[in-house]
């Protein structure tokens, strides 16, 4: 869980575990196992156990890779980076990483489908939790898509509320000002470590989500075409804070 080992790297044989913690092949092989029906490992047919890739459970909405998304659409990808600020957390950034001190960075871009702009972004990397975030160069590779990459997580919580664009939101979305936005804010855990906060504005003429689930089954989300909402939680989200 400390994230040492990245996705994709093929940890140790059920021999070696068994040399290192004294421990008998069936305590091994259970705890193995456990780990992959969790979901954290993933096991290869004659070549291994491997650290799996970060996936959501999809019990509301994928944590999407949007330079993937743009792409998979068939549409060429940019990326905009506003601002890249290391800091001491504020009083508001600690409600939202939920930390008592430290630092962080303050990431502000825009992502742009061929010339048009996708979403803007706005996001705190709590950097106690993931400090290689610091040497990142995310004025190449959007800062989603190296989290997902570099940082393996457990938990992820979303929220989207529908917003009217203010000037300055109108303005990185090249959008009318008071238009209707999509809002899609996340909040991303490793165990009990919060490791990132976003906020994910979308222009609402240009965007919309997708959910498709069965009865009894757990949902699916995905973009481009209207929502399907779920009952909604029994105990309150936070509200809604732009970035200082």
């Amino acid at each position: 869980m400390s994230g040492q080992w990245r996705p994709g790297h093929r940890i140790p044989y059920e021999h070696e575990w068994m040399e290192t913690y004294g421990c008998s092949r069936m305590t091994v092989n259970k705890a193995l196992r456990s780990l992959v029906q969790s979901g954290l490992l993933e096991s290869r047919k004659r070549a291994g156990t491997f650290v799996a890739a970060p996936r959501f459970h999809r019990a509301a909405l994928e944590i999407p890779d949007i330079r993937a998304e743009v792409e998979g659409q068939g549409l060429a990808y940019r990326l905009d980076l506003l601002r890249c600020e290391r800091r001491k957390a504020t009083a508001d950034d600690k409600t939202l990483l939920r930390i008592a001190d430290g630092e962080l960075l303050a990431i502000e871009c825009r992502h742009f489908a061929e010339d048009l702009p996708y979403a803007l972004e706005q996001r705190l990397i709590n950097l106690a939790a993931v400090p290689e975030a610091a040497e990142a160069d995310f004025s190449t590779e959007p800062p989603g898509s190296w989290l997902l990459a570099h940082v393996p997580w457990t938990e992820a919580e979303h929220r989207i509320t529908a917003i009217t664009a203010d000037k300055a939101t109108a303005g990185s979305l090249q959008s009318p000002e008071n238009a209707a936005c999509l809002a899609l804010e996340r909040w991303t855990w490793r165990g009990e470590e919060r490791i990132t906060y976003a906020r994910m504005l979308y222009p609402g003429d240009r965007y919309a989500l997708t959910a498709h689930f069965h009865a009894g089954l757990s949902i699916s989300a995905s973009p481009g075409k209207p929502i399907a909402s779920s009952r909604p939680r029994q105990k309150p989200l936070p509200e809604p804070r732009a970035m200082p």
